[in-house]
């Protein structure tokens, strides 16, 4: 799937959301690439300056590529619960560049230790779910590059998920996912 059509499809999404008077269609899209309706999982990151603005996704592909790049997007934008929705000013902005992760499928890790997790964790490269009792949380593989050791990264996972620093003691659930990232 050619990158410039998927960003161009969650820029029209956001923008479908901030001007009425635009429709994104999605049937012309579908025309063209009749590879959108596989079922997919994409996480969409928007920055500005180069900082967090939004990131909202699906873990699990469970509904056709298309779909799932378009309501990512526009949640991204104006959903994600740790800032205001995005504004038309905002979106027009030369700060504001927007990123697509294609997830694979989580697959679930088996290991013993947190030594054993180490061994069996690529560092700078996966994407890690963590569950444990009702707590779960993620980080895509680019959140590497600003926790770039082991330590850090799950104990940051841990405290996102809502549990201690130090909950990979308790042997926690860990799925690990591969992306296709697009700019």
């Amino acid at each position: 799937m050619n990158s410039e059509v998927l960003l161009k499809i969650i820029k029209e999404a956001i923008y479908e959301e901030l001007d009425l008077s635009f429709n994104l269609d999605r049937g012309l899209y579908i025309s063209l690439y009749p590879s959108l309706l596989e079922i997919g999982a994409t996480f969409i990151t928007i920055n500005k300056s180069s900082s967090l603005r939004g990131c909202i996704g699906s873990l699990v592909a469970h509904r056709p590529l298309i779909d799932d790049l378009i309501q990512n997007a526009k949640s991204a934008a104006f959903k994600d619960p740790r800032f205001p929705p995005l504004s038309l000013d905002e979106f027009h902005s030369d700060t504001l560049s927007l990123e697509i992760s294609i997830l694979t499928t989580p697959q679930k890790l088996e290991y013993t230790s947190v030594e054993d997790l180490k061994t069996k964790v690529r560092v700078g490269h996966h994407g890690v779910i963590l569950t444990l009792d009702n707590h779960k949380a993620t980080f895509l593989p680019q959140v590497w590059e600003q926790l770039p050791s082991f330590e850090l990264f799950f104990n940051h996972l841990c405290q996102k998920a809502g549990l201690g620093g130090d909950c990979l003691e308790k042997l926690p659930q860990i799925e690990l996912y591969d992306v296709q990232k697009i700019k």
